[in-house]
């Protein structure tokens, strides 16, 4: 049987959380509208109406949440920090409201014994940049860089692990191309707008915190899969490798000095050569000291003539009678594997850390319980997967859990539950899940 100790005594585990998803507050204590706040107003957006107006209500509930982190037995709590929280209009204007909240959760995680990990950026733009055209306007990068020079300076002399952003290509197809998240904007010029400001900043913010903050341990997350062709045919074959081209290398390789990927692929290829000059390449290259990945699930992609640009298409679990969870999402821990080796062969990565993992499945509360043994195995099935992987010279040096409770998932709202404790969101009541408790038992093992 697997067991903390396995992964060896400096090996970190976490839990992960963001500030959108679980602070609530979403007007008050001086906190500024952010463009998940704006979207969730608009009809037929998120699921059954939900909206985060109250999420978890960590904010008036930290120490308690903070208190069962240390309960389950993980050393490491990731959180992020609300931009508009800080600042309200995106710039100028500091809310020493919001200042005071995050020490005040800093403070309780470091008197719990928890290590703090703060990451910058997890999607909450505020609206007020949104409204001057949020990342596909070249001035969010001024922007974004004095948010990160005051969070370093504010915060840096107590949190020494940083991640400057949460899943880039999340955030920029599903928000500017695919209009499903915020802010709900479509199209390639948008996408590929956002793309270039979001690599600039992914290595500007990294910047600043190795100038402001001494012995600062920096990274950026990174949602990822394994992109597996239906077919050995050609055009499945480059169908998968445009794909993974968008998915696994759009940000990373930029950020490793190899600038954009475009082999293969045309509007890839323009799109690299337009940013290729030394300039930009400069620019785009930070040296992280370690890169999170956040993988979920494989991708089985098939040709397909009729999607405009990609020509791919997705071949879903459940029609090739493969496991899924909840949301649809193949679980495959050798895919978790190889989706590792993929990032751990590219030289100058110095070290990686699984920044998120979990599933969502649909948890029942009955007499008190919540007894999700799905979600036990699946975590069975991938922490050994991730110990193979460590046990094969993968400098993998930590794993954080998504997530802490079930909070507000986006398009998904209060529909997808993905938490280790369970959260019922008319009374805020938590109650830990069997998996939490599971949990509980492996990190007791570390020993």
């Amino acid at each position: 049987m697997i067991k903390a100790s396995d992964f060896g005594n400096d090996f970190s585990w976490g839990v992960a959380t963001a500030a959108a998803q679980i602070e609530g507050a979403s007007d008050m204590y001086g906190k500024g509208p952010s463009i998940w706040d704006t979207f969730s107003k608009r009809s037929g957006k998120i699921k059954k109406g939900h909206h985060l107006a109250m999420a978890c209500d960590f904010y008036h509930r930290y120490n308690e949440d903070i208190a069962l982190v240390k309960l389950l037995g993980f050393s490491v709590f990731r959180f992020s920090i609300s931009w508009p929280r800080i600042l309200p209009d995106g710039d100028g204007l500091v809310n020493e409201e919001g200042i005071r909240f995050y020490h005040n959760v800093i403070d309780e995680c470091l008197e719990q014994g928890l290590v703090p990990y703060i990451t910058l950026y997890h999607w909450d733009l505020p609206e007020a940049l949104e409204q001057e055209g949020g990342w596909t306007a070249f001035g969010i990068n001024t922007a974004f860089n004095a948010f990160v020079l005051l969070c370093a300076k504010t915060y840096g002399d107590k949190v020494k692990n940083w991640m400057v952003l949460n899943e880039p290509f999340g955030f920029t197809s599903l928000g500017y191309m695919l209009g499903v998240h915020a802010p709900g904007k479509t199209g390639l010029t948008n996408f590929f707008s956002a793309v270039h400001h979001t690599a600039i900043a992914q290595a500007d913010g990294g910047r600043i915190l190795r100038a402001e903050v001494p012995a600062a341990n920096i990274g950026t997350t990174y949602s990822c899969a394994e992109i597996v062709p239906y077919t050995q045919s050609d055009s499945d074959i480059l169908a998968a490798s445009r794909v993974d081209c968008l998915m696994n290398r759009l940000f990373v390789e930029p950020a490793l000095g190899m600038g954009y990927p475009g082999e293969d692929w045309e509007v890839m290829e323009k799109f690299a050569i337009s940013h290729s000059t030394w300039r930009h390449t400069e620019r785009l290259t930070f040296d992280f000291d370690f890169i999170g990945i956040q993988n979920y699930f494989p991708l089985t992609i098939k040709y397909n003539a009729f999607i405009p640009t990609l020509q791919a298409w997705e071949v879903k679990a459940k029609s090739r009678k493969k496991p899924y969870t909840a949301m649809g999402w193949e679980v495959n821990a050798d895919s978790f594997y190889n989706i590792i080796k993929q990032f751990a062969s590219y030289p100058k990565i110095r070290s990686l850390m699984i920044t998120e993992g979990g599933a969502a499945y649909h948890d029942k509360f009955i007499d008190g319980k919540v007894d999700d043994t799905e979600r036990i195995e699946y975590f069975e099935l991938y922490l050994a997967a991730l110990l193979r992987a460590k046990q094969d010279g993968m400098n993998i040096t930590g794993y954080m859990a998504w997530t802490l409770m079930d909070n507000f998932e986006w398009a998904e709202g209060y529909n997808a539950r993905f938490g280790l404790v369970y959260n019922d969101f008319k009374t805020q009541k938590r109650t830990i899940k069997s998996s939490g408790y599971w949990w509980q038992e492996f990190l007791k093992k570390q020993a």
